[in-house]
């Protein structure tokens, strides 16, 4: 490969690396608030079941209340049936008593319920903060090192960029020139090399003289069908 050659392909890999640090300044923050994003989850779901909790342990207590209550209440509405004198008074004092009944049990069946939810969310507590603490720590991890990563970004650039100076300071300025227009038209493509006697940009089939006139490598030849520089390689295999 030619000193011109070597300089293009090296001038190509500068500037691939600097839009890969240019894209960076967009996707690691994406990749910051996503990592963000997930942690917020993690610790959402553990906030949301320590609520539950609380307000199941509030139910808790007031179905207690609520069955220490009726309890009293039945057993005022079980005194009162030594003053009954007739059967309408005892039916209307017995309906109420059985509707009292009714509303201990419900309550009661609630407190069971309320203990039996209880024990289910300390355990979903229990493995949602596990869950919490190893997304905090894996996430958190990842997250010193995009952010590290974000603060070198804007030093790799002026160190990539000093790299291509010192390239183009070689390179003749017509050359330079070919070299920009065609990257601006192929973007990090601008320079391939022959494969199996072909432009390994659109795989053209190239003539053999035009071949062995790339092989000299004496000027800069570029493919007329899709633009890209051309420049002979040993591992072509041509």
């Amino acid at each position: 490969m030619s000193t011109n050659a070597e300089l293009l392909m090296k001038l190509q890999g500068l500037d691939y690396q600097l839009v890969e640090l240019e894209r960076s300044k967009e996707y690691l923050p994406d990749m910051i608030a996503t990592l963000q994003g997930e942690i917020k989850t993690a610790k959402g779901a553990v906030d949301e079941a320590r609520d539950q909790l609380e307000a199941t342990k509030l139910e808790h207590k007031r179905l207690e209340l609520r069955v220490k209550d009726k309890n009293v209440e039945l057993e005022r509405l079980k005194s009162q049936m030594v003053a009954i004198k007739t059967n309408k008074e005892y039916d209307a004092l017995s309906r109420e008593i059985d509707h009292v009944r009714t509303e201990i049990t419900a309550a009661e069946d609630g407190i069971l319920a309320a203990l039996e939810s209880i024990e289910n969310l300390s355990k979903e507590i229990e493995t949602k903060t596990s869950e919490f603490e190893d997304v905090q720590s894996r996430n958190g991890a990842q997250l010193a090192n995009i952010k590290g990563e974000m603060d070198s970004v804007g030093t790799k650039i002026k160190i990539k960029q000093g790299e291509r100076d010192n390239v183009l300071v070689r390179l003749e300025a017509p050359l330079v020139a070919i070299y920009e227009r065609v990257r601006k038209g192929k973007g990090s493509g601008a320079v391939v090399a022959v494969k199996n006697k072909a432009c390994s940009g659109c795989f053209k089939t190239l003539p053999p003289q035009l071949v062995q006139e790339i092989r000299r490598a004496e000027r800069i030849i570029t493919c007329d069908s899709c633009g890209r520089i051309l420049i002979w390689s040993e591992e072509g295999g041509c």
